[in-house]
Protein backbone atom coordinates (compact mmCIF):
# COMPACT_ATOMS: atom_id res chain seq x y z
CA UNK A 1 0.00 0.00 0.00
CA UNK A 2 1.46 3.49 -1.03
CA UNK A 3 2.13 6.22 1.68
CA UNK A 4 -0.09 9.28 1.44
CA UNK A 5 1.69 12.19 1.39
CA UNK A 6 1.00 14.52 4.30
CA UNK A 7 1.19 18.48 4.41
CA UNK A 8 3.59 17.35 8.01
CA UNK A 9 7.25 18.14 6.88
CA UNK A 10 7.75 16.94 3.39
CA UNK A 11 11.46 15.98 2.41
CA UNK A 12 13.68 17.23 0.02
CA UNK A 13 12.70 17.42 -3.71
CA UNK A 14 15.20 15.03 -6.06
CA UNK A 15 16.95 16.72 -8.25
CA UNK A 16 17.24 15.57 -12.22
CA UNK A 17 20.37 13.74 -11.37
CA UNK A 18 19.03 11.78 -8.09
CA UNK A 19 20.20 14.58 -5.55
CA UNK A 20 18.57 15.64 -3.38
CA UNK A 21 17.65 19.60 -3.95
CA UNK A 22 16.20 22.27 -1.19
CA UNK A 23 13.41 24.43 -2.45
CA UNK A 24 15.15 28.28 -2.33
CA UNK A 25 12.22 29.50 -0.44
CA UNK A 26 13.53 26.87 2.57
CA UNK A 27 17.31 29.10 2.20
CA UNK A 28 15.75 32.72 1.59
CA UNK A 29 14.37 31.95 5.49
CA UNK A 30 17.59 31.48 6.88
CA UNK A 31 18.88 34.23 8.76
CA UNK A 32 22.78 35.10 8.18
CA UNK A 33 24.50 33.55 11.47
CA UNK A 34 22.02 30.12 10.80
CA UNK A 35 23.66 30.37 7.73
CA UNK A 36 26.79 30.80 8.26
CA UNK A 37 26.56 28.42 10.82
CA UNK A 38 25.15 25.83 8.67
CA UNK A 39 28.01 26.56 5.88
CA UNK A 40 30.16 25.72 8.93
CA UNK A 41 28.98 22.33 9.41
CA UNK A 42 28.88 21.57 5.62
CA UNK A 43 32.37 22.39 5.17
CA UNK A 44 33.91 20.48 7.84
CA UNK A 45 31.80 17.67 6.77
CA UNK A 46 33.55 17.96 2.88
CA UNK A 47 36.90 18.44 4.57
CA UNK A 48 36.62 15.21 6.60
CA UNK A 49 35.85 12.93 4.04
CA UNK A 50 34.07 9.72 4.17
CA UNK A 51 31.13 10.31 2.10
CA UNK A 52 30.04 8.97 -1.23
CA UNK A 53 30.26 11.35 -4.26
CA UNK A 54 27.07 11.48 -4.46
CA UNK A 55 26.76 12.61 -0.63
CA UNK A 56 29.39 15.07 -1.07
CA UNK A 57 28.11 16.35 -4.30
CA UNK A 58 24.89 17.07 -2.14
CA UNK A 59 26.75 18.78 0.43
CA UNK A 60 28.74 20.85 -2.10
CA UNK A 61 25.54 22.50 -3.53
CA UNK A 62 24.34 22.86 -0.08
CA UNK A 63 26.91 24.87 0.37
CA UNK A 64 26.98 26.58 -2.64
CA UNK A 65 23.30 27.61 -1.61
CA UNK A 66 24.15 28.43 1.97
CA UNK A 67 27.19 30.64 0.81
CA UNK A 68 24.38 32.76 -1.87
CA UNK A 69 22.37 33.45 1.61
CA UNK A 70 25.06 34.34 3.69
CA UNK A 71 26.26 36.50 0.87
CA UNK A 72 22.50 38.59 0.09
CA UNK A 73 22.54 39.17 3.83
CA UNK A 74 25.96 40.72 3.46
CA UNK A 75 25.40 42.50 0.13
CA UNK A 76 22.14 43.84 2.27
CA UNK A 77 23.99 45.10 5.25
CA UNK A 78 26.64 46.57 3.24
CA UNK A 79 23.72 48.49 1.02
CA UNK A 80 22.06 49.81 4.68
CA UNK A 81 25.83 51.09 5.67
CA UNK A 82 26.47 53.00 2.26
CA UNK A 83 23.00 54.71 2.48
CA UNK A 84 23.48 55.55 6.03
CA UNK A 85 27.13 56.94 5.52
CA UNK A 86 25.36 58.69 2.55
CA UNK A 87 22.99 60.30 4.55
CA UNK A 88 25.09 60.84 7.28
CA UNK A 89 27.32 63.02 4.59
CA UNK A 90 24.52 64.79 3.36
CA UNK A 91 23.88 66.18 6.72
CA UNK A 92 26.81 67.13 8.13
CA UNK A 93 26.54 68.99 4.12
CA UNK A 94 23.45 70.63 4.80
CA UNK A 95 25.32 71.66 8.15
CA UNK A 96 28.15 73.09 6.66
CA UNK A 97 26.43 74.95 4.31
CA UNK A 98 23.86 76.51 6.74
CA UNK A 99 26.93 77.75 8.91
Amino acid sequence: MAKAKTDEVAGPEVGAAGAEAEPESVDSTLGYEQARDELIEVVRSLEAGGTTLEESLALWERGERLAKVCRRWLDGARARLDASLAESDGTAEDEADRG
